[in-house]
């Protein structure tokens, strides 16, 4: 008798998200309204560092996508890219480190959505987004409500994607519109000094590895590539519109919010704050409450666009065994990598426990905000690296882009990422003891690094020996016994 093992199917994914699904998806993921008022905070000074960012980080990024998507589509997006460039281990840093990132970005986008809530319940709540007992209940119960909604599918999680987009547009509208008006009717106090370098630009520098990082996002719908219907004709023009719409909201937002509050800006209620301050001068004080209502759908959005994006990592890398092989189970009714999604929910709502147990609400979410600039940005590292690979050693260009773009954008795109992750190391003005900031930036950068070569070594290890095994097993010769007695043998295949 013989056996024959067939090997595992591969796990179907639903290729769900369209190009409309993919522009509203780079707005929520890349227009980020919760990063501005941090960025706000240090002056007039970050317009000049918006337009630094966006000209060579955000051009560059765009063209990287377009190009890295088109040469290496699939699921995996940054892991995917930088594996099949640089190698396994690269590969799998770059994913694990967008990973990591997001388990502690997420969090940062669950206080913001405390911050902005407590004005959708009325006046004279507002002390609350500081009460560390309410900010963590309502963070965890949004936290799981995201996570259950992303392992029903991207046909549903989408439409909380969408609709968080569509509370973005509409919030920015509302925003810029009453900027407007204070304008028209009263003036501003930014004067051209404003936009000068400050004397003491220690808490500047910081900024600008959160404008890097608040640019982030296009590659987001490139890591879920096996659910993008014809992403070769779907991809460039949803990451040209999504990069164009998100860049001027960037601007026109932060600009807004200078005028109408200034460098006192609340880091996490600032654009609440705003509205409602510019709301009460032009007498319209009741938009205060539905505007923090449509916001906080905005902010929802982008927590759902990211707790299921980034989950998509350690399912590629479970179907690698880099990691435990159970991370790329997918769910048998919804088709969607549960195990992942559930491990990423866990791990982020620990970290919300445990930097309430320390700094304030608002120095805790920039602590995050910090190192998950740091993390996020190592991916772009080797984006970029890629592009300028491929400039220098390819004769002739076969992807998207020819030589002299992909070397001007890599270029660009390496030396802004450098940058970015240099300066994040600053402390923002919110941090209280430099030590204690500066320990955490470093130990927790190295930690999640070293924890990945720990993942990466183990599991590579074990799966070099399982194919080792295999193939002894494959090639062994084939053993007959004689059963039975007399003249004709019976053969039995072992």
């Amino acid at each position: 008798m013989s056996t024959t093992t067939q090997p595992a199917a591969q796990p179907h994914l639903i290729r769900a998200l369209g190009r409309r699904d993919l522009v509203l998806l780079f707005v929520v993921a890349v227009f980020n309204l919760n990063v501005i008022p941090s960025i706000a905070a240090n002056g007039g000074v970050t317009i000049w560092l918006w337009i630094i960012s966006l000209l060579l980080f955000f051009w560059p990024q765009g063209i990287a996508v377009i190009e890295l998507a088109h040469r290496y589509p699939g699921e995996g997006g940054v892991y995917l890219w930088a594996k099949e460039v640089f190698g396994d281990f690269n590969g799998f840093l770059s994913g694990w480190c967008y990973w990591t990132n997001n388990m502690l970005y997420v969090p940062t986008i669950m206080l913001y959505f405390v911050g902005v809530s407590v004005y959708a319940l009325g006046p004279g709540h507002q002390g609350l987004a500081e009460n560390k007992i309410f900010a963590a209940i309502v963070s965890l119960t949004l936290l799981a409500l995201l996570t259950l909604l992303n392992i029903l599918g991207l046909g549903v999680g989408k439409w909380i994607n969408n609709v968080g987009a569509i509370g973005t547009f509409i919030a920015a509208a509302v925003l810029v519109g009453l900027g407007v008006v204070i304008c028209s009717r009263f003036g501003t106090a930014i004067t051209a000094a404003d936009f000068k370098i400050p004397a003491n630009p220690r808490f500047v520098l910081n900024s600008f590895g959160v404008i890097c990082f608040g640019l982030l996002g296009l590659e987001l719908a490139s890591v879920m590539g096996d659910e993008i219907q014809d992403p070769a004709r779907t991809l460039p023009g949803a990451v040209v519109w999504g990069g164009l719409i998100s860049g001027t909201l960037y601007v026109a937002v932060t600009i807004t919010l200078l005028v109408a509050v200034g460098k006192s800006v609340n880091v996490l209620q600032g654009i609440v704050q705003a509205v409602s301050g510019m709301a009460a001068r032009v007498g319209v004080s009741w938009i205060s409450v539905p505007f923090a209502v449509m916001l906080s759908l905005a902010i929802a959005g982008i927590g759902s666009a990211w707790v299921g994006g980034c989950a998509r990592i350690p399912f590629v890398a479970g179907l690698d065994s880099y990691m435990p092989s159970w991370l790329g189970n997918i769910h048998p009714r919804f088709a969607t990598p549960y195990a992942a999604l559930i491990v990423q929910g866990i791990v982020s709502a620990v970290l919300v426990i445990l930097n309430f147990a320390g700094a304030g609400v608002q120095e805790t979410f920039q602590k995050l905000l910090s190192l998950a600039v740091v993390l996020n940005l190592v991916p772009f590292v080797y984006m970029f690296g890629a592009l300028v690979t491929f400039a220098v050693t390819e004769p002739v260009p076969r992807g998207h882009y020819g030589r002299t773009t992909l070397f001007v954008a890599g270029s660009s795109g390496f030396l802004t990422t450098i940058l970015g992750i240099s300066l994040a190391f600053f402390p923002a003005q919110q941090i209280t003891s430099l030590w204690s900031y500066e320990l955490w930036m470093f130990g927790g950068t190295l930690f999640f690094v070293g924890l990945a070569a720990f993942f990466f070594f183990v599991y590579g290890r074990r799966k070099q020996r399982v194919a080792s095994e295999l193939a002894r097993a494959q090639t062994a010769p084939v053993k007959t016994t004689r059963v039975g007695t007399g003249d004709s043998p019976v053969e039995a295949r072992r």
